[in-house]
């Protein structure tokens, strides 16, 4: 029978992540601007780490609770989500066409981590030492982007020379799009999102688990289901709004970077905190992963323009997704 507290619950949590999420990304992206970190750096970095706050809540939760269906199916559910239904979206609203080398090597970085999630879950579970594995590859990840970041810089001769060491920490702080910043309350803004990201993904892994036992589905199914959409929230909104704006590269960064992040850092992290046990049925979910991935890879490395018509494929095959799930 339907757990009707279970499914309040649920979108109480949803929701306390979406506000989190919101208020820690608007914050986060505010003081990197102001730091004069260009736009598309910020969506490959801040936004799509920020946006994957509740996916690293939610799974380590997850694993101190010993459900390692729900940290695992929340985790390649996301991407699922994220390639199929919200990089689909992004297409349908504004056709764009990547350019920038950036974006290009780190769409490659997200094909090489889906690969390594393949081979890292061919046993059904993930150790202590392959999460120890994963984040040291996340590591590296950063530190080959930092380089990168560090280098089209010195090239642009974009150096910081207009920020004054003066400056008081309170004081505003223009950002790129010309708003005044105040750096402490942009920092109280990250700290209460990052609270209720935390408060919202124990209430959503909670509620998840109450409502699969309630309707007899399996955990495996409602964490890739359910709690991977409502993870996936902030990732929604934030490319759906970017993309509305024009902004296809800050929509398309999150995307990627998102994804490179869930694999290596969300799930490194919950096999640390926990070794993972996971059901079988993680093979079909990586194979429809790695269908998504390798028609996104294609489109975006290449530098070819994602349509409409592909982006509503991308959606169909993200929503469909969902239905083959829920009706196994």
């Amino acid at each position: 029978m339907l757990s009707v507290g279970a499914v309040i619950s649920l979108a109480v949590g949803v929701l306390a992540l979406w506000i989190g999420a919101r208020l820690l990304v608007t914050g986060a992206s505010r003081l990197a601007s102001a730091a004069g970190v260009s736009a598309l750096v910020v969506g490959l970095t801040v936004v799509a780490f920020g946006t994957s706050a509740p996916e690293v809540v939610v799974s380590t939760e997850a694993a101190l609770a010993g459900r390692g269906d729900v940290a695992v199916g929340n985790v390649v559910g996301s991407n699922v989500f994220n390639l199929g239904v919200i990089l689909g979206l992004v297409a349908v609203i504004a056709p764009f066409r990547v350019a920038e080398p950036l974006l290009r090597r780190d769409v490659l970085a997200m094909a090489a981590s889906t690969v390594v999630a393949a081979v890292v879950l061919a046993d059904v579970g993930i150790s202590r030492l392959e999460g120890g594995v994963l984040l040291a590859l996340l590591a590296c990840y950063l530190g080959a982007l930092w380089l990168a970041i560090r280098n089209a810089s010195d090239a642009a001769g974009t150096a910081a020379d207009s920020l004054e060491a003066s400056d008081d920490a309170t004081s505003p702080r223009a950002s790129e799009d010309g708003r005044s910043v105040r750096l402490g309350l942009e920092a109280l803004r990250v700290v209460a999102g990052l609270a209720l990201v935390i408060v919202g993904g124990r209430v959503l892994v909670d509620a998840a688990v109450g409502l699969a036992l309630s309707v007899g589905v399996s955990e495996w199914v409602v964490g890739a289901t359910v709690v991977a959409a409502g993870t996936s929230v902030p990732e929604l909104v934030t490319s759906v709004v970017a993309a509305r704006r024009g902004d296809t590269g800050i929509a398309a960064g999150n995307v990627v970077g998102s994804n490179v992040f869930n694999v290596l850092g969300v799930l490194g992290i919950a096999a640390v905190v926990r070794p993972l046990a996971v059901d079988p049925a993680v093979f079909f979910a990586l194979g429809w992963l790695a269908v998504l991935t390798a028609f996104a890879t294609a489109v975006l490395a290449t530098g070819r323009q994602l349509t409409r018509l592909e982006g509503v494929a991308l959606v169909v095959l993200g929503a469909g997704y969902w239905i083959v799930s829920m009706g196994g």
